[in-house]
């Protein structure tokens, strides 16, 4: 695979502060992440309106992470997502946060069809908390997937359940997986060990049939299973 960045540095390599670069359509929300960006330590690489010239726009910022409206202009309908696929086919080592005013299981379920992680999807009046939303960048850059829990309800709620297999406890820790939690976070919310949990986690991969190929790996493709039935 070619090196999207050039003289051979690519995003993870490089030292400098994580960076950025937003496409959101709304002036003051737009201001109001890069102020929100600022104040995380991240370095803001470019901000704009609009989706046009994508690809060329993240590698000229040599972007860590691009976070993107779902609905930009000219038609508002799908340029964000559609920018989104473009750039995570184009420059893979760079993470995607898509924001949206609405659940789209659609658009969730594209992001996520490759497997591969880096990817995040949230709901906009949800962005309420600068902890919350840096540690959404963070993980999204290092690979992690991240879901709003809400989305999460909305693409569990509109189709029947595929994993009939799966225990009670189970379901809950692959709801938790499919937030973009880690293990410890997960036995947090659930007043259960970091053992349990794992031995949780490893009862689900069996079930699903997810062979052993980097654990990372299959909480992805977990997760998938759980959005996307057969």
């Amino acid at each position: 695979m070619t090196d999207p960045y050039p003289e051979g540095m690519t995003a993870a390599s490089d030292p400098a502060p994580l960076r950025v670069v937003l496409f959101e359509d709304s002036v003051l929300l737009r201001e109001g992440l890069v102020r929100l960006f600022d104040e995380a330590g991240y370095v803001t690489a470019g901000a704009w309106g609009d989706a046009d010239d994508v690809v060329d726009r993240v590698r000229e910022a040599r972007a860590d992470v691009a976070i993107l409206d779902v609905r930009l202009p000219p038609a508002f309908r799908d340029e964000g997502i559609r920018a989104a696929l473009a750039v995570r086919a184009a420059l893979p080592p760079v993470g995607i946060l898509v924001l949206s005013q609405y659940v789209e299981g659609v658009y969730a379920r594209e992001l996520l069809a490759g497997g591969e992680g880096g990817v995040g999807y949230l709901l906009k009046d949800r962005v309420t908390s600068l902890d919350e939303f840096t540690d959404a960048v963070r993980r999204v850059r290092e690979r992690g997937t991240v879901l709003d829990p809400l989305v999460v309800q909305g693409l569990l709620s509109a189709r029947p359940d595929p994993l009939s297999t799966l225990t009670p406890r189970e379901r809950d820790v692959l709801t938790l997986m499919a937030e973009g939690r880690s293990n410890a976070s997960i036995a947090e919310r659930l007043f259960i060990g970091v053992g349990a949990v794992e031995k949780n986690i490893s009862a689900i991969f069996a079930k699903l049939g997810l062979e052993e190929s980097g654990t990372e790996h299959r909480r992805v493709l977990a997760v998938l299973a759980f959005l996307q039935h057969p």
